[in-house]
């Protein structure tokens, strides 16, 4: 069952305090947040990947892998809730989350086909107050939806991590859809693994930015028409490129299992960049997606390195080695 325990006092500050086994004792910062979020899980181990952030609201949301339950925080507190329960309107895996001016929640669904008569949705779309808007299927039964971004025209586009593609979410004349808008092959090859990840526009918001992992390219395709080119690096080393964060001009790249961070300049139109930093994570964790908060950046603590999750579980500010 859904957990909608906060939908009429969304905008509020504060959730309740929730009782977690393990949980770290976080420092705030100067503006008393605090600097590690509390996640709960379940006793056979949860694992998390996703994160979206609201800021009008203050509110971010983070994905469950093995069941797909979704959880909330807010910016002030250190404790977060499970917000929507696993299994929740078919969803029994959640990759890549966000949300729209609204504060519409998009949540990616991960691998389709995983029923014979691939019947489940592939992506959802929620109220702030956690009411079904929208339960999608994409017109391929062999995709892997994985992030999510606005766009210009407030539509949601969601990466595929199989093939080269991006699929738009949009409420027109009052009915939600799920279409193929750009499709790169011929140009990004697929590959084994993740490919298709991260996704943000560019500053100028002329173009989404898609980091494909399994090469550690940045793509650039055109929020226009959907034409695909190369960002041009200078070589940064960006395998396993996973979450992305802008910030101006500076993107924030989180390379999950190479457990590190680089932070590289974009050109205005997104066409190339130069890296400033590569940073050494803390090695204990393996940090999938992240996002701005009210200027900080929140990192996703996976537990994909753990056969079997344990508690702690977090959503971190600092993730670099100590």
């Amino acid at each position: 069952m859904m957990k909608r325990t906060l939908a009429a006092a969304l905008a509020a500050a504060t959730l309740p305090t929730l009782g977690l086994v393990g949980a770290a004792t976080a420092v705030a910062d100067a503006g008393g947040r605090p600097a590690t979020y509390q996640l709960t899980g379940d006793e056979g181990g949860s694992k998390f990947e996703g994160i979206g952030a609201d800021q009008r609201r203050g509110v971010f949301y983070v994905s469950e892998v093995t069941g797909g339950e979704i959880h909330r925080g807010t910016a002030t507190s250190t404790q977060t809730e499970e917000w929507l329960g696993a299994g929740a309107d078919g969803r029994f895996t959640a990759r890549g989350i966000t949300t729209d001016a609204d504060g519409r929640v998009y949540i990616a669904g991960g691998p389709n086909g995983l029923d014979a008569a691939n019947t489940r949705p592939d992506l959802w779309v929620y109220s702030a107050s956690g009411e079904l808007l929208a339960a999608l299927q994409v017109p391929n039964d062999d995709a892997f939806l994985n992030d999510v971004w606005i766009g210009p025209d407030g539509a949601a586009s969601s990466t595929n991590s199989n093939d080269p593609q991006i699929f738009r979410v949009a409420l027109e004349d009052g009915a939600w859809s799920a279409e193929l808008w750009a499709d790169a092959t011929g140009t990004i090859e697929r590959l084994p693994g993740f490919n298709l990840g991260g996704i943000v526009l560019s500053p100028d918001n002329s173009a989404f930015l898609v980091a494909q992992g399994t090469t550690g390219q940045l793509w650039r395709f055109d929020a226009t028409n959907g034409s695909v080119s190369e960002v041009e690096t200078g070589g940064a080393d960006l395998t396993n490129a996973d979450g992305l964060v802008l910030q101006g001009t500076r993107l924030t790249v989180v390379r999950n299992f190479s457990r590190m961070v680089a932070t590289l300049r974009l050109s205005a139109d997104g066409s190339s960049a130069i890296l400033i930093s590569q940073e050494a994570t803390d090695p204990t964790r393996v940090l999938t997606t992240a996002k701005s908060l009210h200027g900080r950046i929140l990192f996703v603590d996976s537990k994909f390195d753990e056969p079997v999750a344990a508690p702690p579980y977090e959503v971190v500010t600092d993730p670099f080695v100590s």
